[in-house]
């Protein structure tokens, strides 16, 4: 108690000088640095020494993505085809295949397409480099789509597997 008793005048004078519950401000000192705004300033001259650039800097060109030598798989096939009994949302199904332009993108492997050719009938032939499952190979795969675009036969060892366009 006798440690307080001392304090106690320090106290009430500095209740004493607040007005409507704020602290009166003093002349010179800052109490909230964001409320004081500089007075508007000049920029000065542009030094000596600073770099001028002569030339704007120079356009560059992303490389386009690599084609396949002989030619992409033509666009009338590309998209996502699956078993003639299969529902087309089904990411899962056995004989899902997406073809991209330069990609057939089977279930379980991935051909990364080197050469196409266009033979008779309106069959092409993809010769294409596989991955998948750990293993790689390359094969030629004979597509041949129906005159409505609406299946897809795709010959591959003398084995012909129809799909359904999605």
């Amino acid at each position: 108690m006798r440690r307080i008793l001392p304090l106690l005048p320090l106290l009430l004078i500095t209740a004493c000088n607040q007005k409507d519950g704020q602290q009166e401000q003093q002349s010179g000192v800052v109490a909230n640095i964001v409320d004081q705004t500089l007075p508007n300033v000049e920029e000065g001259p542009v030094p000596a020494n600073v770099i001028t650039p002569v030339e704007p800097p120079p356009v560059i060109d992303a490389p386009p993505p690599p084609a396949a030598p002989n030619g992409l798989i033509p666009a009338g096939l590309q998209g996502r085809w699956t078993g003639m009994d299969e529902r087309c949302g089904d990411r899962s199904a056995d004989l899902g295949l997406t073809i991209a332009p330069d990609e057939l993108i089977f279930h379980e492997s991935v051909g990364t397409v080197q050469s196409v050719r266009e033979r008779s009938n309106g069959r092409i032939a993809v010769n294409a480099a596989f991955t998948g499952e750990g293993q790689s190979w390359t094969r030629t795969l004979q597509l041949q789509p129906s005159a409505d675009g609406k299946t897809l036969t795709i010959m591959n060892d003398g084995t012909a597997v129809t799909r359904k366009r999605c």
